[in-house]
């Protein structure tokens, strides 16, 4: 469904996050250097080039966060290669096409290699293999104690065997792997006792392996994949010795702790795909996938210790379980061409995941030898979805569009806790959801063009308060596109509220954006753009404070993001290139000038008014960035780039920082 409402604080944070990771750095260089056209060597056509350099960085501030953002460091890097081979004929003796291309390795955070092995209508073998550093330094409130700093390393291996012909054969291998050292904390022997860190040694391991064949037969287009995938994680954690921990002023101490909880599980699944091909008035497009999950796991736990009462302590936890989590997804799209400009599509879609199997926890007090027993056995979402839609062209310049979504989806469960059958709980709940669309596109001068949408919908039972119940979309995007301009601009309205026995909630939504490039010559070009989000949710909420619940209140959240970009790009004379740039993020909150002060239309006097005050979290970060390339000789080019980073938060100026980094380097071609 179009318009999908955005649930609290904890999705614009994610997507402020995503916005500043995305930041384009200013290295490699996308100069080109070289003939284009390579050099031949007896049946073969060569273009190679490499970037090599060196990085440089200066942090002020708070390295955690910088490291956690962006990871630049210093050191002699392969920014960029390139090598490309290929037949000049199209009949080489081993193979036609060889590629090879690499960014960032020699320790950079984000490395990447790419290869492509291929023979004409014989085989074609491709590669990709990642690495990314991930920095995690915590919070500040955990005071640095829930820190990790692993490596992922991920690599795909596809082989397709007559890749030109009706019948492909398809064999592949991906591998996953994530290791490093962690912090992690426990909190010990009650819920008023004191917190521990622990040392964690991060050990996880994916692998997956898959055949498959795709088949082109009477206009139609069948393709079968079988995989298997294995998940392993063993992450102990341990003290390293005896601690007082975080209050060394309370009797609560620990003079031993081990936990070991390793994991593991494997999904055999099936992927089938069938479509029509070269059909003037119908087209048919078919998909079928089957993952058949099993997981198994343990939890072992002993630690011993004084309370805080100072008494002699010894615990042992001890989960053990399997689950089952079948999931069955199918679909068929149909799409008719009645006339010339109208098509009418249906689209209907199954899906059903189910997650069973058996869950036992002991607790074990060696001094009262306490026990606790829990079983979990099922739980399944079945959802339905059926959508007619249809986009006419009833002039050159005037297009319609409409559409009716329908979707139902049930819950059940069946909790037990003893192991009595008659604890047994059994629950369901139906859900449905009706949508209508529509939309217009016109252009009424060959360089502009307009589009008009909305999506209004209800539904009856939503599951959780914050799900969509009573909600509506509105959008409008318009686009001016000359042969070196073009303009755009696009908004969008998405309101939603609901409200069921305990709660009520509401949200609203408004995206606003706008983007020009500019290029009246060949030797200068422009970019610039520009994005406000907005959101402000109300809901009820209920906590605990000072020792007591608190009912009836509500929580409200204010966000505004601002979000610029700008690119100029300079040729100078054939010989240099210059590019200047600047990026910057700004969540404004809920507009206060101070954080210590109410929002506006704050009740005073509420339980809550110091927890209400806390809802928003102003910051801010920008890049410039610049670059200037210099070709010595044909071949042969030097560079030479700096970069900014400035991070800023009105709530919490520990994770502040300043950084520069920049980087030197040589681009050949040979």
């Amino acid at each position: 469904m179009k318009g999908r409402m955005f649930s609290h604080a904890a999705v614009v944070l994610i997507g402020l996050a995503g916005v500043c990771l995305a930041q384009t750095t200013v290295a490699p260089s996308p100069e080109p250097v070289g003939r284009s056209r390579g050099e031949d060597y007896r049946n073969y056509n060569f273009v190679h080039s490499f970037e090599t350099g060196y990085r440089f960085r200066s942090v002020g501030g708070n390295l955690g966060k910088y490291r956690s953002d962006v990871n630049f460091g210093n050191g002699v890097r392969l920014l960029a290669s390139s090598l490309a081979v290929n037949s000049k004929e199209g009949q080489g003796r081993l193979f036609d096409q060889f590629t090879l291309n690499t960014q960032g390795l020699g320790e950079d955070p984000y490395q990447m290699a790419s290869l492509r092995l291929e023979k004409n209508k014989l085989y074609r073998y491709d590669m990709l293999w990642r690495v990314s550093d991930y920095y995690n330094p915590a919070l500040a409130i955990s005071g640095g104690q829930r820190l990790a700093d692993t490596r992922r390393r991920v690599q795909d291996h596809d082989v397709t065997l007559l890749p030109q012909s009706s019948l492909r054969l398809f064999a592949g291998f991906s591998r996953n792997t994530q290791d490093g050292p962690a912090l992690a904390t426990t909190q010990l022997f009650d819920s008023r006792g004191d917190e521990f860190p622990l040392f964690s040694d991060v050990r996880r391991t994916q692998n997956e392996y898959r055949v498959g064949l795709e088949a082109r037969v009477l206009g139609m287009k069948f393709a079968a994949f079988r995989g298997w995938e294995k998940f392993t994680e063993d992450t102990p954690l341990r003290l390293d010795s005896a601690s007082a921990g975080n209050n060394s002023d309370d009797q609560t101490t620990l003079a031993s702790f081990r936990r070991t909880e390793p994991y593991q599980g494997s999904t055999p699944h099936w992927r089938l795909h069938l479509f029509t091909e070269n059909h003037d008035w119908l087209a048919v497009n078919a998909r079928f996938t089957y993952s058949g999950g099993r997981r198994d796991f343990a939890f072992d736990e002993n630690g011993a210790g004084t309370d805080r009462f100072g008494r002699a302590r010894s615990r042992q936890i001890l989960v053990a379980g399997n689950a089952r989590r079948p999931v069955t997804n199918g679909a068929v799209t149909f799409s008719v061409f009645p006339s010339r400009g109208l098509v009418l599509t249906n689209h209907t879609a199954f899906h059903h995941v189910r997650v069973e199997g058996d869950n036992t926890y002991q607790e074990i007090n060696n001094l009262t030898s306490g026990f606790r027993f829990f079983q979990f056995r099922y739980l399944g979402v079945r959802s339905f979805v059926n959508q007619s839609d249809a986009n006419w062209r009833a002039r050159k310049w005037l297009g319609l569009y409409g559409g009716y979504h329908y979707s139902k989806r049930r819950i059940r469960s069946i909790e037990q806790f003893s192991e009595q059958p008659s604890d047994a709980t059994a629950a369901s709940q139906d859900n449905r959801i009706h949508s209508g669309l529509a939309g217009i596109r016109f252009q009424p001068n060959k360089p502009l063009s307009i589009s008009l949408d909305a999506e209004v919908g209800r539904a009856d039972r939503p599951f959780f308060p914050i799900s969509e119940r009573n909600f509506h979309a509105l959008g409008a995007r318009a686009q001016y596109k000359s042969r070196s301009l073009t303009l755009a601009a696009s908004t969008r309205a998405s309101y939603n509220t609901n409200s069921v026995s305990l709660f009520a909630h509401s949200s609203r939504a408004r995206a606003h954006a706008a983007d020009a490039s500019w290029a009246p010559k060949a030797w200068f070009s422009f970019d610039a753009g520009y994005s406000k989000l907005h959101l402000d949710t109300l809901s009820g909420i209920a906590y605990f404070a000072s020792g007591r619940q608190v009912l009836g209140d509500e929580s409200l959240y204010v966000s505004n993001i601002h979000s610029g970009n700008l690119g100029v790009r300079l040729g100078i004379r054939n010989r240099a290139d210059l590019y200047l740039g600047y990026s910057r993020v700004q969540e404004t909150g809920d507009g206060r000038a101070r954080l210590d002060a109410p929002p506006t239309g704050s009740r005073t006097g509420s339980a809550s008014t110091l927890f209400r005050f806390a809802q928003t979290l102003p910051l801010e970060f920008e890049s410039p960035q610049g670059r200037f390339s210099v070709r010595i000789r044909n071949k042969l080019r030097w560079n030479l780039g700096y970069q900014h980073y400035r991070y800023r938060e009105d709530s919490l100026a520990l994770q502040d920082y300043r950084a520069h980094t920049g980087y030197t380097s040589v681009v050949w071609s040979f």
